[in-house]
């Protein structure tokens, strides 16, 4: 129906005939000249239409903002003085010959130039219509044309493209399972998989070494602001490999999707280890663009009068942080309130704080109600942060796991609120994770997943796992992590030990994870690989908000289709068929949950 998209439009085609199929964009009659900018996914054209064809100009006539239209006619220069410069094809219009009326369209609910402003939720239960803005399908596009790469240098590279099962059982990963009710064995249910992870480590024990997917993936998680009950993957995983093998693959893949899509040269990716990151920066994916790192002052308060401070700094499991901000000191006290206030979240009881004003004054020129508390270390202090006049420096004292997270998120915050990017990209290496985490409940929990390989033998992590590093790897870049992964178990003994550690007796291990075992039975090679958030790769290469922006159609924050109204019910019939019996029928929510 067209020999041409609008956005392909320009002076090389001065005087050809051309048929264009689109959407009005904007109508404008100008004293019986009636122009119509039309629009499709590759751009917008102006189109002119003269009283002098009558027919045409009837159906422009009526035309209105989305109508959908094939035109014919002829391209030619704008008139001097009307050409657009910053419009791709600002140079020239059709003058139109035929103007044929596809269909009609209602008023949209919102507006789709770069003028209209509309809260999220509407654009989310009218997507379809948010989706024909320019912007949203910049990004649509942007993702297909990074998807379109990773697969070629990953198929340069030997990998495969191989699918595996959506419909699964239910194995232990870290979050909910989506569960199916399958019809034909009553009582028993399929899972969506959280990740293809044990399919593809099958996948290399039966030898095809090097294995690709862009996956879908599915996780039933309490509401996040950023998480999506399900996920794209891009998901690979290599055998006869290391970590060195693994993360250089993987590090040349993104350079290589920077620099062919973005025109980016990526920097230098250092690699840190998990313990630093922790101690410098409170997160295992810190923001490197971001100058402020966190100082360790546990020893200058054991001794102090304030226990607040001396308390968490003698305590096994305590901190004391310290955060300079350089020229922090201009802060109000109703920003440190705020901050103040924000920490809170992270558990934070407070945010005790210094102001640095005339440092050569001493204690007088300290501007803070905690000072008099630590006369014997202060100049010890503002020496170890490197505090100079006009800083200020925040504290975090409590458990080491609350200063982290409070102090990390701070330092993230503060960062973007006082502009203190140094710089535009910011990539690294997290490495040396601890193999488990203690999180408060009765048993060991895998820090990434159970199938990671430690970095010691069965001996030594069953006599003391609490120290058990693995050899796990998360790519990190501005602060999100991009991809994490790990050389896996290929042997049994040791899947078994990791299992057991976890609390895992051998009964429910052959249960839940007999097929993996058995499998590492018959040759199983050594082998790794990693996945990478597509969504979140999309996000930060599109300068995107949220991942709901680089999603076709994504769900609310809790899970929620708000454009089919899903989920919804059900019938009787269909849940007698699948042995089912709702308890509780389920609550009506409001369209913004």
């Amino acid at each position: 129906m067209r020999s041409h998209y609008c956005g392909q439009l320009n002076e090389t085609l001065v005087d050809q005939q051309v048929t264009l199929c689109g959407w009005v964009h904007r109508r404008r009659d100008h004293g019986g000249v009636i122009f119509l900018d039309m629009r499709d996914r590759d751009g917008i054209a102006q189109v002119v239409v003269d009283p002098d064809t009558a027919e045409a100009f009837a159906n422009a006539d009526r035309a209105r903002n989305e109508f959908v239209l094939r035109i014919q006619g002829r391209v030619r220069l704008r008139p001097e003085g009307t050409q657009n410069p910053n419009m791709p094809t600002g140079m020239i219009e059709v003058l139109a010959k035929d103007v044929e009326v596809l269909n009609t369209a209602a008023t949209p609910p919102f507006q789709l130039d770069e003028h209209g402003k509309v809260g999220e939720e509407v654009r989310l239960k009218y997507r379809y219509i948010d989706l024909r803005r320019p912007e949203m399908i910049d990004k649509l596009r942007l993702r297909s044309r990074i998807t379109h790469r990773v697969r070629a240098f990953l198929e340069d590279e030997g990998f495969l493209d191989i699918e595996t099962p959506i419909l699964t059982r239910a194995t232990p990963e870290g979050a909910r399972d989506y569960l199916v009710p399958s019809r034909t064995h009553a009582g028993s249910f399929f899972a969506l998989p959280q990740s293809p992870q044990l399919f593809k480590q099958l996948l290399m024990v039966s030898g095809f070494d090097r294995y690709y997917q862009i996956a879908k993936c599915f996780r039933d998680e309490d509401l996040r602001a950023d998480r999506q009950p399900e996920f794209t993957q891009i998901d690979l995983e290599a055998s006869f490999v290391d970590e060195d093998d693994i993360m250089g693959i993987t590090e040349s893949m993104i350079r290589s999707l920077f620099r062919e899509v973005l025109d980016v040269e990526l920097p230098e990716f250092p690699r840190m280890p998990y313990a630093e990151a922790m101690s410098r920066y409170g997160s295992d994916k810190p923001d490197l663009r971001i100058p402020l790192e966190l100082v360790d002052v546990d020893d200058l308060m054991k001794n102090v009068d304030f226990k607040v401070f001396s308390g968490p700094a003698n305590a096994e499991d305590g901190r004391v942080a310290a955060l300079k901000v350089s020229g922090g000191g201009k802060l109000t006290r109703k920003e440190i309130d705020d901050y103040t206030k924000f920490v809170s979240i992270y558990g934070a009881k407070g945010l005790a704080w210094i102001k640095v004003n005339e440092r050569a004054k001493g204690l007088e020129g300290l501007q803070s109600p905690i000072v008099k508390f630590m006369e014997s270390v202060i100049e010890e202090l503002l020496d170890r942060v490197g505090a100079e006049d006009g800083d200020i420096i925040f504290f975090g004292a409590d458990k080491t796991r609350v200063v982290n997270e409070a102090l990390g998120a701070l330092r993230v915050k503060l960062g973007e609120e006082l502009e203190l990017y140094t710089r535009e990209w910011a990539p690294l290496w997290v490495v040396d994770f601890p193999m488990f985490e203690d999180d408060g409940s009765a048993r060991l929990q895998a820090l990434h997943h159970p199938f990671t390989a430690p970095s010691c033998d069965v001996e030594t992590l069953r006599s003391n796992p609490v120290v058990a590093l693995s050899r796990a790897y998360d790519m990190v870049l501005n602060g999100t992590e991009l991809g994490g992964g790990s050389i896996r178990i290929h042997d049994q003994d040791m899947q078994r030990a990791v299992l057991e550690v976890l609390g895992i007796d051998q009964a429910e291990a052959d249960e839940k994870f007999g097929f993996l075992l058995e499998a590492l039975k018959f040759g199983a090679p050594p082998h790794g690989g990693l996945a990478f958030g597509l969504d979140r790769l999309v996000m930060l290469m599109s300068g995107a908000r949220t991942i709901r922006e680089v999603i076709a159609f994504p769900k609310t924050q809790s899970a929620a289709c708000l454009m089919t109204d899903a989920p919804g019910d059900v019938s009787q019939d269909q849940l007698k068929e699948l042995n089912i019996r709702l308890r509780h029928k389920a609550k009506v929510e409001t369209a913004g949950e």
